[in-house]
């Protein structure tokens, strides 16, 4: 079953780490999903750590939770900008509670903790953010992926065709 008629949120930011933006977004694009690049409003394009540019299809500010069937959170030094507008704490938390899927990959997981959802759940992240995510409340795991009801978390680039799996499996249920 394709993915026709899906559209999936991936956030960017300035200095975003460059698989974990393309990756999903040309994987969800071979299931025939839309993905849509969407920006904390700060730049109508991005450059990833390696250099690679991304043009934002729409803001965090221009979107509601009924206007995506998934957003995906990818890392790289991304996270850290965009968790400073508050909008898109608030858009991760709405999301959640609404029970649609979530991805998020290694730094990322600052954003989910910004948004107050980790709380009693089961994730992992990069180590490197290894506390942030415990203090956050979550139950952290050193596995390449983790699905905990509408959250799948993995770690780093190596571990996105787990990720991709996992995640196109939670948007075909």
């Amino acid at each position: 079953m394709s993915l026709e008629g899906k559209r999936i949120g991936i956030f960017v930011e300035q200095d975003y780490q460059d698989l974990e933006v393309w990756y999903p977004a040309l994987r969800l694009r071979e299931e025939r999903a839309t993905t849509l690049f969407v920006g904390s409003g700060s730049a109508d394009s991005y450059k990833g750590k390696f250099g690679y540019p991304v043009d934002v299809d729409t803001t965090v500010h221009d979107l509601g939770i009924n206007d995506l069937d998934a957003v995906v959170i990818p890392g790289g030094w991304a996270p850290d900008f965009m968790r400073r507008e508050p909008k898109i704490a608030e858009f991760v938390r709405d999301f959640d509670a609404a029970g649609k899927p979530i991805g998020c990959i290694c730094h990322g997981g600052w954003i989910l903790a910004s948004a107050g959802i980790l709380q009693g759940r089961t994730a992992t992240s990069f180590s490197a953010i290894q506390d942030d995510m415990i203090n956050a409340g979550c139950n952290w795991v050193d596995d390449e992926v983790v699905v905990d009801r509408n959250l799948v978390t993995s770690r780093k680039p190596e571990d996105l065709p787990a990720f991709c799996r996992e995640l196109i499996r939670l948007l075909r249920a």
